[in-house]
């Protein structure tokens, strides 16, 4: 999976917008105006950042050397992804989806209940 497609599908989540709020190489997508993944679109080593539950943070660093400490982000809840062979594209999609529903759980109960409805919908 490439950045491309992380795009593609980051995009094909509910409410989701796309920006560079820091420079011009940062794309940032966020629901809501909250912020669920990010990537340096600089860097020669393909790589994104997602939120993660931090006990889930930690199991993905101890599993797979492509998972660190957020780079640039708060370290208990923020993973930088190394895109590999490794990770493929279904755990690339397993990581992208909970990043988003962590971030649409800290929202008001009302508007949550919106979203993860329209989660629903869409299948993903």
């Amino acid at each position: 999976m490439d950045i491309e497609s992380i795009r593609e599908y980051c995009l094909s989540f509910p409410l989701v917008s796309e920006c560079f709020p820091f420079d011009e190489y940062v794309l940032v997508f966020k629901v809501e105006g909250k912020m669920f993944l990010y990537t340096d679109l600089s860097n020669p080593e393909p790589a994104f950042n997602v939120k993660c539950d931090p006990e889930f943070a930690l199991e993905l660093r101890e599993k797979y050397n492509e998972v660190i400490p957020g780079f640039h982000s708060n370290k208990k809840y923020w993973n930088t992804v190394y895109i590999t062979p490794r990770i493929g594209e279904k755990l690339i999609k397993e990581w992208i989806h909970h990043s988003y529903e962590e971030v649409v759980k800290k929202m008001p109960k009302y508007r949550r209940e919106q979203i993860l409805k329209l989660l629903d919908e869409t299948n993903l």
